[in-house]
């Protein structure tokens, strides 16, 4: 009787455990939605205020300020001792954001009528994505390779602001400021006070979402890898989802393209590039062998699909989802005989 009690009592504090490690990742999700939200509205309305141009809001305020979850959580699981959930954030949200967004998006609204710079960023992103291939190759992404992402990171910038002021047809980082505009003009004060709890809630909502992970990944006996690449990744994919819904239902294809693709190229060269700066990252195996060959593989598909066809429709849209999915069950099922 008494050894039956204390195996209850066992059983009863591992479900709590549990529940509030669950809870924990609930809402470390939640503060990152919120806060990456109020992050970039109140960016967005502080830079008008200032008399910034969209274009430079939609290609450096918007692109950071939506990628602020990935660099946070990343940057806390490296310094945390959880490398494989750094990596596992910037690989697993490349791959959500193409498969799983872009896809979501397509079904919800075939997307339609892209610029050419749609096609040129998605070169770009892919060009990118053969970089981190070509890093994970190696041991460890040291510090003077982060420095280098990060000199090629503000080299893209200062480019692609260029063309697009010269390309007066082009306006797809103006489009993206306009989804984040709408804050009353009449209080000055209100964009720095969102701003501000944006990037409170953004460091609190980080810290508890790497450990609630962190902690039922050890109880599950799930690698840190697979959290990464899935919960984690898909949870800082939150502000790139929810724009992408919002511009899909309004038929505003080149946010849509504009916000996944930027936010790959973001997550590789600047949430890589300043988290192996602050702390180099290990390389597991498996990276090299499944889950950027992934990232890669889906970079290629939308470039393809943006070269090759007029319209990415409902069918595509479908099969990108059904790409993913069988990803996920890949990924658990290997990591669970792992």
């Amino acid at each position: 009787m008494v050894r039956a009690g204390r195996g209850r009592g066992a059983q009863d504090k591992a479900i709590f455990q549990m529940a509030q490690d669950l809870m924990l990742v609930a809402a470390g999700l939640v503060l990152l939605f919120v806060g990456g939200e109020a992050l970039v509205r109140g960016a967005v309305a502080m830079a008008e205020r200032m008399g910034v141009s969209k274009l430079l809001i939609g290609l450096v305020i918007v692109g950071f300020g939506t990628s602020t979850p990935e660099l946070l959580v990343s940057v806390n699981a490296a310094l945390d001792g959880a490398p494989e959930i750094a990596l596992g954030n910037v690989v697993g949200s490349n791959i959500a954001n193409i498969l799983l967004i872009l896809g979501l998006a397509a079904v919800i609204a075939p997307i339609m009528g892209w610029a050419r710079t749609a096609v040129r960023e998605a070169l770009v992103a892919t060009l990118v994505s053969l970089t981190a291939f070509a890093l994970v190759q190696g041991a460890v992404i040291s510090r003077m390779e982060g420095i280098a992402m990060l000199l090629v990171m503000v080299g893209y910038l200062v480019a692609s602001y260029w063309l697009e002021r010269r390309d007066r047809s082009a306006h797809t980082f103006q489009h993206e400021a306009e989804a984040f505009e709408g804050l009353p003009v009449g209080r000055p004060w209100l964009p720095v006070l969102l701003a501000l709890g944006g990037i409170a809630a953004l460091v609190l909502g980080a810290d508890l979402l790497v450990e609630g992970a962190v902690n039922i990944a050890r109880v599950f006996g799930v690698p840190d890898a697979v959290i990464g690449l899935s919960l984690v990744a898909v949870g800082t994919s939150l502000p790139e989802l929810a724009t992408a819904i919002v511009a899909a239902i309004r038929r505003q294809s080149d946010v849509v393209l504009g916000n996944v693709i930027g936010s790959n190229i973001f997550n590789i060269l600047a949430i890589l590039g300043v988290t192996v700066v602050i702390q180099p990252i290990e390389v597991s195996a498996r990276f090299r062998e499944i889950d950027t060959p992934v990232m890669l593989g889906a970079a290629l598909l939308l470039l393809a699909l943006l070269f090759a066809t007029r319209g990415i429709g409902r069918i595509w849209g479908a099969a990108m989802l059904a790409i993913y999915a069988a990803y996920m069950v890949f990924l658990f099922a290997g990591g669970m005989v792992a």
